[in-house]
């Protein structure tokens, strides 16, 4: 493309023909287009009627003289906007000087050298073009950034100073003569948590060779609250790889850190801010309060895996919608003093920022889990959900937000276990058994690898002659510093944390090859069995059959003299998989016990098809069978149905001779408890194996 195509025309002002002439044939031979005229009045009028890019304009013209016009112009256009080369006599230098200071960007004398003035003219053409596209850059930068909503800074390296938009001040809630023109304007305002973080970044980022900075992280705003900023940047070296300059954008996040995308609800970084500002006003002002609820909603798993995880975040919608309006029909609460926030999965929290009472606290809860008691429509399904909600009152003793978040997540697992749809306070003793129980499953993982854990033995019994069957072998801990802990204590932790898999493994090797050892040192016929307790767990775990097949070939113990106990709570997850799993312990050739029988599932139907050989009635009935009616009917209950099923029957918690003789007497064929002997060490075992021998 040609330049007289590309850019707008030249305009040529001279009086004199042949020089308009001259000046415009060698312009149009270089590419130009060009028009003349030959009085500032001409000059006028086609500067109204058409654009140009340049105006060579002659000094001395009749009328109105080349320096009157370019007084005129410079009234209208600037030098950038229109440049203008004068053309003077060689002699007329003051004429030159006065040119210059009303505007003109250049001159060239007569006669003219062409190739001068050519070079003159490009030179000018070429700075207009350069300064028309850096002023087009800014103003789409400048366009792009307001259309962002972005803040905009500019920091000189050299001398330190910093620029800030009017917008950038105005995302800080701060008008822009509010600020001053140091770093410190911006790295003051971030969060004390960020600070350190964000000066290291820029640091490492000024030394470093990277072309482009990026920090995410709070700043303060004129309300009191943080908001969270992602800052970005370019930086200008020297030739030498130093920083000269910086510059870039602030972009406020905070909808996307601070919000959940589903619910639309603030969420956990929202709230800890919010708790810790109010937490940090109580602590200046004691005798004031807050309340926490953190709620959690009952079976929303079951609800989410069987109906899929569209119905859950469909779930989660409208519980927060009935938080909502729950809330904002609450009269004890006042919409603007309180906060609903998603925490994550199914869990979430209501900041009550003005309250008086751990009471109030509690009475706002139950009211809250009351109305929620309800049954939501989804996806043409209704779903019944409640809410199991722990609390906690924040006062001038509260250290911080993620303390009280804690605590009150401690009472929501307290009124979890407790049996759900319940609210529960938090209490310092709550803190504690927390705490203690931390410290035992850290202990415990200790004692599994420093052989702290033992295997304790207690006597089952034939009720009709008092001679040994066997031993149920029962792991105790012994605890370098609190003693003797009991299974009670570290079983249920052990089941939590999966360490029961590895501890069941263990206990069944050790009472295998202990059982050996007696077998083969005192002869019995039957030769004694030993029993050994499957947790839920345990069972479920698939290398359980394999286990059991290498610990009795490495033991040497005959299937038959092992006994596997197991609960009913097996069947609940899935009876089907739990039957299947029984019949092929029962292939290998052991014996199966259902552990602690009419207390848990006791299905009859399932009970027809577990291949179980043994019936244990729970102490619970045995303890109150001389005394309560009902239990000793339940006994006999039992009983009557194990004779027609074929299987026998162990009672559990035998304490006295008269548990002894009924039990005796309503057929009752085995016992143990501790009228016969207390769980005892296997070193003690050996005296009730030679007393046995005896009878």
């Amino acid at each position: 493309m040609t330049a007289s195509n590309a850019f707008k025309p030249l305009l040529v002002v001279d009086d004199d023909f042949n020089n308009r002439d001259l000046l415009s044939r060698r312009l149009m031979r270089a590419g130009y287009r060009v028009e003349c005229v030959a009085d500032a009045q001409q000059a006028l009028a086609a500067l109204d009627a058409s654009e140009f890019d340049l105006i060579l304009l002659d000094t001395m013209m009749p009328g109105m003289n080349g320096i009157d016009l370019l007084r005129l112009l410079r009234a209208t256009w600037s030098a950038q906007d229109l440049p203008v080369i004068m053309v003077t006599a060689l002699d007329q230098s003051e004429r030159v000087v006065e040119a210059l200071t009303q505007g003109a960007n250049d001159y060239i004398t007569k006669p003219i050298d062409f190739s001068v003035a050519l070079a003159r003219v490009r030179s000018q053409l070429d700075r207009k073009r350069a300064e028309e596209a850096l002023r087009e850059s800014e103003q789409r930068y400048s366009l792009a950034a307001r259309g962002a909503n972005d803040g905009l800074w500019d920091w000189d390296l050299r001398s330190g100073t910093m620029y800030y938009s009017p917008r950038w001040a105005a995302m800080l809630g701060l008008e822009r003569s509010a600020l001053g023109d140091s770093a410190s304007e911006w790295l003051d305002r971030v969060h004390p948590g960020d600070r350190e973080r964000v000066r290291l970044e820029v640091s490492d980022f000024q030394k470093s060779a990277a072309g482009d900075f990026a920090s995410e992280h709070r700043m303060a705003h004129a309300d009191g609250s943080f908001r969270w900023m992602l800052v970005r940047g370019h930086i200008l070296r020297d030739g030498a790889g130093r920083g000269l300059r910086m510059a870039g954008s602030q972009t406020d996040v905070t909808e996307n850190k601070a919000f959940d995308s589903l619910t639309g609800l603030p969420n956990r970084v929202l709230l800890l801010e919010r708790v810790a500002r109010r937490v940090d006003e109580i602590r200046a002002a004691p005798g004031e309060a807050a309340g926490l609820l953190y709620l959690d909603l009952d079976g929303f798993k079951v609800i989410n895996d069987s109906l899929g995880h569209a119905v859950g975040d469909e779930l989660l919608v409208a519980f927060a919608k009935e938080l909502r309006i729950q809330l904002r029909g609450s009269a004890a609460v006042a919409e603007s003093d309180a906060l609903i926030a998603r925490l994550g999965g199914d869990e979430f929290a209501i900041f009550l920022e003005r309250l008086g009472t751990a009471e109030q606290a509690m009475e706002t809860a139950l009211r809250i889990q009351d109305s929620l008691e309800t049954t939501f429509r989804l996806s043409g399904r209704e779903v019944y959900i409640s809410a199991s909600i722990g609390v906690i009152v924040a006062d001038s003793r509260t250290n911080s937000a993620a303390d009280l978040l804690r605590d009150a997540d401690l009472a929501m697992y307290r009124a979890k276990a407790l049996g759900r749809y319940r609210c529960e306070l938090f209490t310092a003793e709550l803190r504690n058994a927390v705490l203690e129980r931390l410290e035992l499953e850290t202990d415990l993982r200790l004692a599994i690898e420093k052989h702290q854990l033992r295997v304790y033995y207690q006597s089952k019994i034939i009720l009709e002659t008092g001679r040994l069957l066997g031993f149920e072998a029962l792991v105790r801990w012994v605890h370098p510093t609190r003693g003797l802990v009991g299974p009670c204590d570290f079983i249920p932790i052990a089941e939590d944390t999966g360490l029961i898999t590895a501890l069941g493994a263990w206990v069944l090797r050790e009472a295998c090859h202990q059982m050996r050892a007696w077998q083969l040192q005192f002869p019995h016929v039957p030769p004694l069995e030993v029993s050994v307790n499957l947790s839920p767990r345990q069972f479920q775990d698939p290398e359980l059959i394999p286990t059991v097949l290498e610990v009795l070939e490495e033991s040497g113990l005959p299937p038959a003299s092992l006994q596997l106990e197991v609960t009913e709570s097996v069947l609940i997850r899935d009876a089907n998989q739990a039957i299947e799993t029984l019949q092929r312990l029962k292939q290998i050739g052991v014996g199966l016990k259902l552990d602690d029988f009419g207390t848990g599932y006791s299905s009859l139907n399932y009970l027809c098809r577990l291949p179980c050989d043994s019936l244990k009635i729970d102490r619970s009935f045995v303890a109150s069978m001389c005394d309560d009616e009902n239990s000793l009917q339940v006994i006999r209950a039992i009983l009557s149905l194990a004779q027609s099923l074929g299987k026998t029957v162990v009672a559990e918690g035998i304490d006295s001779t008269r548990h002894v003789a009924q039990l005796r007497d309503l057929g009752c064929e085995f016992g143990q408890g501790f009228f016969f002997s207390r769980p005892i060490p296997p070193e003690d075992v050996v005296s009730l194996l030679e007393a046995d021998t005896r009878l």
